[in-house]
């Protein structure tokens, strides 16, 4: 019969691992972060469609149906642009650093804080002006994923939107700053300057 391996001896072994050991403790690891990787990945493009978006009835029964009447939903073309496409970034780290933001939001579901017609009524404004701070201070990132300043014929567009879009390109303005009512309907915009609206419902 062998004798066992005293303590030291093991402790010697776990401090000076063999090559095969440390061959087989990299491609285990290695194994485990694609594991890792890809089940992350894929809780986050399943956090970023519409249907998870408007699985809660917050947004189901309030901004949603809003959504549905305007173009972004409906159009000539048939392009659609989905909740994610305006409000989570597509760059890695900026979309990480949304998702961090949108931990408030859980806490605020499970709180109840917008769970009635009324709540959210009463928080719309409010709402409102996060969203729109938070695309002022990226100029307006995601609707320029669709739309490009730079390959805006102004030949075809209406006077109005062409004399608009030239003074606000001019003057350093970014989407958010004239389109604030183009996707959900506006709040109380008592304590908005309504000259900053346009496209509103």
């Amino acid at each position: 019969m062998s004798e066992q391996p005293s303590k030291t001896s093991l402790w010697i072994k776990l401090r000076s691992p063999s090559k095969r050991t440390l061959g087989s403790i990299l491609v285990f690891g290695f194994i485990l972060g694609i594991i890792f990787w890809g089940g992350f990945n894929t809780a986050m493009e399943a956090t970023n469609q519409e249907q998870f978006c408007i699985s809660c009835h917050e947004m189901r029964d309030n901004v949603y149906q809003e959504y549905k009447n305007t173009i972004h939903y409906s159009n000539r073309t048939g392009v659609r642009a989905t909740c994610p496409d305006c409000h989570v970034p597509k760059e890695w780290t900026y979309k990480m650093i949304r998702k961090i933001q949108a931990s408030n939001e859980v806490l605020h579901k499970i709180l109840g804080s917008i769970d009635t017609k009324e709540k959210f009524e009463a928080k719309r404004l409010e709402l409102a002006k996060h969203v729109w701070s938070a695309m002022k201070k990226t100029d307006s990132r995601e609707c320029r994923n669709c739309h490009q300043f730079e390959s805006m014929d102004y030949t075809k567009q209406g006077r109005r939107s062409r004399t608009n879009h030239q003074k606000g390109f001019s003057k350093g303005e970014t989407c958010i700053d004239c389109h604030k009512g183009i996707a959900h309907s506006l709040p109380d915009m008592h304590e908005v300057d309504p000259s900053a609206v346009v496209g509103g419902k």
